[in-house]
């Protein structure tokens, strides 16, 4: 390989990993993730470390924890100077873009970004943040407002199609798209993919409660048919890889920020620590380096772990500033790679769960097996994920859990020593940081969501 790869990152916002066929969901249609699956190579332990979205976004971008990028709660601005993985891959020789959305600036949801705020991308189709799909509005260079036409998942595809079709061939280009659903509201994907579900033969999981149920089989139909409609998108990319020659020597994934609960456990959206909230799909396909062959990674893979693994791929130093782990090495087969434990955190209860809707701040590590999460004031909660999948049994307090937890507790400490992570309350990072919040411990933020 002469030229680096080009790299075209896809990622959805709130996709959680069960939700997919290959996964063996039996209600949502997922054709061309399957095709995707069968073809690539799969995380099936890709951990969203801060289930939360602009956390989980400045990790990717960073290669750092919340606490050290500093976005630990949304509507906060990630600071300009910071080292990213736009600016690494533009310095390595790339044309870097960016489309859709991006919640790192905080400046207002619909706020212009000028380039100097950018972090490394040249070409720039972006809003800061609306849950608004259709007709929805974004900038270009200019502060101009501009809208995207009909669904915007779809409007920002082929906006990444013709980015495809129209560069320069002998320059590698990084690429990353951003789609909003499926977060929701559940309900406004495009009449023909609500079409494809009915509530009622909705299979749920069964850690969600009958009481619960009628709800959750609507919005899970709803839920379905964003990722539907995203899924479709994904194929029209893909074929346009394929179609401009370029599908070989390109990088091309398929991820989420985090999780959606969708009333497991009797909880809605994410910044919690199980499954749901915490999984999500990565599929990394690249048939130069990795063939065309199903292969899996059954390790813990974490949002911080993604710009070091990436730019490993592509041959690129790692920058000192980075915390995350690089499975590059690992992938092409020529290093040994174990990773027993990935961290799971809250710094701080704020936006869709605050303190009096149950929020609470915790450090825990999801490891092949198990599921250990400790709140300021003690070990919380302790699954077998293997015996319990559904995460129904909570072992702290029984025999088994006083047999694991010693073990378990003190791999959590050596990893937030590692990380010189205090585990204070979240008020003291605010506090720390400067941030204004309101009552209920949240940044405000300006503009149309």
């Amino acid at each position: 390989m002469t030229k680096k790869p080009n790299l075209v990152f896809v990622f959805s916002d709130q996709h959680r990993a069960e939700a997919v066929g290959y996964e063996g969901n039996p209600d949502v249609k997922t054709p061309w993730m399957d095709q995707l699956h069968d073809c690539s190579v799969s995380f099936d332990l890709a951990i969203s470390g801060a289930p939360v979205c602009c956390p989980a976004r400045a990790s990717l971008l960073t290669g750092q924890r919340p606490l050290t990028n500093g976005v630990f709660v949304n509507d906060v601005q990630l600071n300009p100077d910071a080292v990213t993985i736009g600016k690494v891959l533009k310095a390595a020789g790339y044309d870097t873009a960016y489309i859709g959305k991006w919640h790192l600036d905080g400046r207002g949801r619909s706020s212009h970004i000028p380039p100097e705020r950018r972090q490394g991308f040249d070409f720039w189709r972006v809003l800061e943040c609306t849950h608004s799909y259709n007709k929805s509005f974004y900038y270009g260079n200019d502060p101009v407002m501009l809208q995207w036409d009909g669904y915007d998942a779809k409007a920002q595809t082929d906006c990444a199609r013709e980015y495809i079709r129209d560069h320069e061939k002998n320059r590698p280009f990084a690429m990353f798209l951003s789609w909003g659903p499926p977060h929701d509201p559940y309900h406004t994907a495009p009449e023909k993919y609500r079409q494809m579900y009915d509530p009622s033969t909705i299979r749920l999981r069964d850690n969600v409660s009958d009481s619960m149920a009628e709800r959750v089989r609507k919005d899970l139909a709803g839920y379905y048919s964003h990722i539907s409609a995203l899924d479709d998108c994904l194929g029209d990319l893909w074929k346009t890889l394929r179609e401009e020659g370029v599908e070989e020597e390109t990088i091309f994934i398929y991820t989420s920020d985090h999780g959606d609960m969708v009333g497991s456990q009797g909880h809605y959206n994410k910044q919690k620590p199980w499954d749901e909230s915490i999984r999500v799909p990565f599929l990394l396909h690249w048939p130069q380096a990795f063939g065309k062959l199903a292969k899996r990674v059954d390790m813990p893979f974490s949002t911080i772990d993604v710009m070091p693994t990436l730019l490993g791929l592509c041959g690129i130093a790692i920058p000192e500033t980075v915390q995350g782990i690089s499975f590059a090495g690992y992938l092409f087969g020529k290093e040994d790679l174990i990773v027993e434990e990935t961290l799971i955190e809250n710094a701080h209860p704020f936006g869709q769960w605050i303190r009096k809707n149950g929020g609470k701040e915790f450090r825990g590590i999801r490891t092949r097996r198990y599921t250990y999460v400790r709140a300021l004031s003690g070990p919380w909660l302790l699954y077998d994920n293997l015996k319990d999948p559904f995460q129904l049994n909570n072992l702290i307090g029984t025999t088994e859990g006083q047999r694991l937890l010693p073990d378990l507790d003190d791999r959590l400490n050596r990893l937030l020593e590692k990380y010189n992570d205090e585990f204070l309350p979240g008020d003291t990072y605010i506090e720390r940081w400067g941030y204004p919040v309101d009552e209920n411990g949240t940044v405000p933020y300006t503009g149309f969501i």
